[in-house]
């Protein structure tokens, strides 16, 4: 009768046939391998686990095994176990396959915006305050949990943002979640439940964001602009919008702040309409040549919802945002949450409080701080030297810069960055599809993202494509 059996070190799902049980071990073995179902590595159980499945010697098994590596099936080494020898090919594995499509061509050289020096991630710091996080938790952590996060995040976070953002930031008003874009799928179910219509979004950004807020069932037109930036005083006008997405602190990508009297006049709207302000505020602790301009949620906490994220600071792979959200919208985004998919982990959560009460979280923003500000000086100063009708602008804050080309000329420099292996991307990938009045031809140009031994590479081949 045949002998189906599996073992835990590798499936093998051999087939026995036959009284002759070393037999019938070592031509199944010679099958599985023929067939390509072993594979050339793989390591195959010891003797004794073998034998203790098939319920006979652990010689019989040890002499199947050394019969095959005589005859170059398999391969036995002291402290690497068996297992299959590379040079062992399946016999009837077609000789033609079918052509591999080219890969795509990494580039050499990464400028494109919106990440920052991962190379820089404070390592060490981070694993002493998940040690020291873990081992404080409470057992009850390790559960589901709140919907809105772990209370010690959101009370290190209503501290932080308090004192740094001039956020008015209670425990009880911030909700944790996995990313800005999951913070505003949950606003983008909210306000549609409520009946909002459509929400508004600056001429350039993200489209990314926009689509979010047109998955959730909003309208997302796109307001215009001038020399001051976003002009927010036509949201008026737009029929049945109820909200407006806004990068007030440092515009992305042109890199402007909304200057005093539109910030008012946003929240103003707001406050008339029953209206609702979304401030993503992604990067507002890097500003160089002034203080930082606070966040707009100060100005009214009950008609702005801000949006804050690690992404930029310490790494997107966290996984790490938070929300701070009107009184009456918590419980309605928290009950949203619950339906959305996509959280961040307990432990990482009780880590970054950690981090952020030890001060580790202050003085690695400090540090990057001035990392940064050296390389957009080296970036200012460098095109000045290789191009000088190209202008630096956006610089005052962030990751990235925008390089204003001579006209007509956007195109031409992205295929020679492309040729020379060089990723960077056109002002105009970000232009809403709605949007009037085009920006000048510009690369955005994300200074934060090579490694501090890649960067001089990255400049040298930029200012070899500028024209």
């Amino acid at each position: 009768m045949p002998n189906d059996w599996a073992t835990f070190g590798a499936d093998l799902h051999l087939e026995l046939r036959g009284t002759r049980l070393r037999a019938g071990l070592t031509d199944a073995l010679r099958e599985a391998v023929r067939s390509g179902r072993l594979e050339a590595g793989t390591r195959l159980p010891s003797s004794r686990s073998l034998a203790a499945d098939l319920g006979t010697a652990r010689n019989t098994v040890a002499d199947a095994y050394a019969e095959l590596v005589a005859e170059g099936w398999l391969t036995a080494r002291q402290g690497s176990g068996t297992r299959v020898a590379r040079r062992a090919e399946p016999r009837d594995r077609p000789r033609h396959r079918a052509p591999t499509p080219p890969a795509t061509a990494t580039p050499v050289h990464n400028l494109k915006a919106g990440t920052p020096d991962l190379a820089a991630f404070p390592r060490a710091d981070w694993l002493k305050a998940y040690r020291r996080a873990l081992t404080t938790a409470p057992d009850e952590a390790f559960g589901y949990g709140d919907p809105r996060g772990r209370p010690e995040l959101r009370a290190a976070l209503a501290e932080y943002l308090a004192r740094a953002r001039g956020v008015h930031a209670r425990p009880g008003r911030i909700v944790v979640c996995a990313g800005f874009a999951h913070g505003l799928t949950l606003l983008g179910q909210v306000l549609r439940d409520r009946g909002v219509r459509a929400a508004a979004v600056e001429p350039y950004g993200l489209e990314l964001h926009a689509d979010v807020l047109a998955r959730a069932g909003l309208d997302t037109p796109a307001l215009l602009l001038d020399e001051r930036g976003t002009r927010v005083e036509e949201l008026p006008s737009l029929t049945g919008c109820g909200a407006v997405l806004m990068t007030a602190a440092h515009q992305f990508p042109l890199g402007g702040a909304l200057p005093p009297d539109r910030r008012t006049a946003v929240v103003d709207w707001a406050r008339a309409s029953g209206g609702l302000v979304l401030e993503d505020d992604y990067d507002g602790e890097f500003r160089y040549d002034r203080q930082p301009v606070g966040a707009l949620q100060g100005l009214d906490p009950e008609r702005v919802a801000y949006l804050g994220t690690a992404s930029k600071s310490l790494a997107p792979g966290l996984r790490l945002a938070w929300m701070v959200l009107p009184e009456g919208l918590v419980d309605e985004v928290a009950a949203a949450k619950g339906t959305v998919h996509g959280a961040s982990s307990a432990p990482d959560q009780l880590a970054f409080a950690e981090f952020l009460r030890s001060g580790a979280y202050d003085r690695h923003v400090r540090a990057m701080r001035l990392r940064y500000r050296r390389r957009r000086d080296q970036l200012v100063a460098a095109v000045a030297a290789h191009a000088p009708a190209t202008r630096v602008g956006g610089i005052a804050a962030g990751l990235h810069a925008v390089l204003t080309l001579p006209p007509g000329t956007e195109r031409a420099t992205l295929r020679a960055a492309a040729r020379h292996g060089l990723a960077v991307q056109g002002v105009s990938h970000y232009r809403r599809p709605t949007a009037a009045a085009p920006f000048p031809d510009a690369l955005v140009v994300g200074y934060a993202t090579p490694s501090d031994s890649a960067w001089p590479g990255a400049l040298e081949a930029l200012c070899g494509v500028l024209p």
